[in-house]
């Protein structure tokens, strides 16, 4: 399985969380995109030094040949990076100032690189809405975008299309109170264990439980992101509906990692929420025959269906030594017809929208479904301090999951934490 910026960058960056509230942001605001350097009209030319992690690192080589059969005159020389090595590696690039001309950055760590005023504003040539929506959003700090969505991934409720008709589910629920209607009729009559997993706590666990707070009109921080809202009606009442599955017996409290793909397989839990990474994880344990007897679908609406948006971007840096030719390749790995190339190679989806017109996406129902679910999908606030304030949230959302704990004093503590640590603003 594909490692996730989102999920190892709590761990790096925790050895940094004291120096990064300390840390400031760029004043630089929407005026920095109007003056930022644009792109020559020439071919790409010199050595492009890029630093990219786990998987994507091994694999860009192959596509950055590519881009060099286009343009003669450049090398591009990937060197990849471990992701548990990688923030470190970053912050003493960017303090020495011996960065690469360009890099793919985790989406949390975007904040935290603009703010030590490290990224280059991203040239207006670059069409900003081209992209999803909320992946551009990780671009965007103070009002400039840095850098583009390079690839993106989502979250859907899974789920066991035969055990759903044994269940006597005739049509799948579209909001809130029929996810719940559909988990009690896999216990009740289709006699699974479990009704659905859903994360209790742990690193990582907002980016299931912030989708619900986002689907009852909640924000982590007001839109100019000085000030985090996490103690809102909105969002307790989407963390207590989000509690009623553990207290209803639902959802387990405790799942052994690798045990999910498992229960799953075997019926136990037949519902959960996930990235795409998963369809492949559940097709090879299950045998090719498992691929008709599930399916994805949207996430439940209460004002809204919205998800989570992941992925990584990809940006270049202020102290690049050959910025134009940089960017012509940030540029070229925007195209469409090369993200397309990029998904056939490393399955990494689509951050440009016109992309999933491909029939090698638009044609399979599955991918289909991410690829609409993206329309409407939203990211952390880019804030330098984000991860800590993650871990914070994280810690006392297993206390309700777990516990009991009162989901609107968990959300009170969470706001107090959070103001605590601040946006590194």
């Amino acid at each position: 399985m594909r490692r996730h910026p989102h999920v190892i960058a709590v761990a790096a960056m925790a050895t940094a969380a004291l120096a990064l509230t300390a840390c400031g942001r760029s004043t630089e605001t929407a005026s920095g995109q109007s003056s930022a350097k644009d792109i020559s009209s020439g071919k790409a030319t010199g050595t492009i030094n890029v630093w990219a992690m786990g998987t994507e690192g091994e694999n860009l080589p192959t596509l950055a040949k590519e881009f060099e059969a286009q343009n003669p005159g450049v090398t591009v020389k990937v060197t990849p990076i471990p992701w548990d090595a990688a923030h470190d590696k970053f912050t003493t690039a960017i303090t020495a100032g011996k960065t690469p001309d360009a890099a793919m950055v985790g989406t949390t760590w975007m904040g935290e690189f603009a703010g030590q005023d490290a990224l280059d504003p991203t040239p207006k040539s670059i069409d900003s809405t081209s992209f999803f929506p909320g992946a551009q959003k990780t671009t965007e700090v103070n009002g400039t975008s840095y850098g583009v969505p390079w690839y993106v991934e989502t979250r859907l409720v899974y789920y066991r299309k035969d055990l759903a008709a044994k269940a006597g589910i005739t049509t799948l629920p579209t909001d809130w109170d029929g996810l719940k209607a559909m988990a009690k009729a896999y216990q009740s009559k289709a006699h699974t264990k479990w009704g659905i997993n859903l994360q209790a706590g742990k690193t990582g666990s907002w980016q299931t439980i912030m989708p619900f707070g986002w689907s009852n009109g909640a924000k982590i921080a007001t839109d100019d992101q000085k000030k985090f809202t996490f103690d809102t009606p909105q969002l307790a009442e989407a963390v207590k509906y989000y509690q009623s599955y553990f207290t209803d017996g639902l959802s387990p409290k405790e799942l052994p990692d690798g045990q999910l793909e498992q229960d799953f397989v075997n019926g136990s839990i037949p519902m959960f929420i996930s990235g795409p990474w998963e369809m492949g994880a559940v097709e090879k344990l299950g045998g090719a025959a498992f691929k008709d007897k599930y399916g994805v679908m949207p996430m439940p609406k209460k004002v809204s269906a919205t998800s989570f948006v992941g992925g990584s971007d990809f940006a270049v840096f202020k102290a690049s030594k050959n910025r134009d030719s940089a960017w012509k390749f940030v540029k070229w790995l925007s195209d469409p017809a090369t993200q397309t190339k990029w998904y056939k190679l490393s399955t990494d989806l689509p951050s440009v929208q016109s992309a999933w017109s491909d029939p090698s996406l638009s044609g399979e129902e599955k991918l289909k479904a991410f690829g609409e679910q993206l329309k409407d999908a939203q990211a952390p606030p880019a804030i330098a301090t984000w991860e800590q304030v993650a871990a914070a949230f994280d810690d006392e959302m297993e206390k309700v999951t777990k516990t009991g704990s009162d989901p609107a004093a968990a959300l009170k503590t969470v706001q107090a934490k959070a103001e605590s640590i601040g946006t590194g603003s």
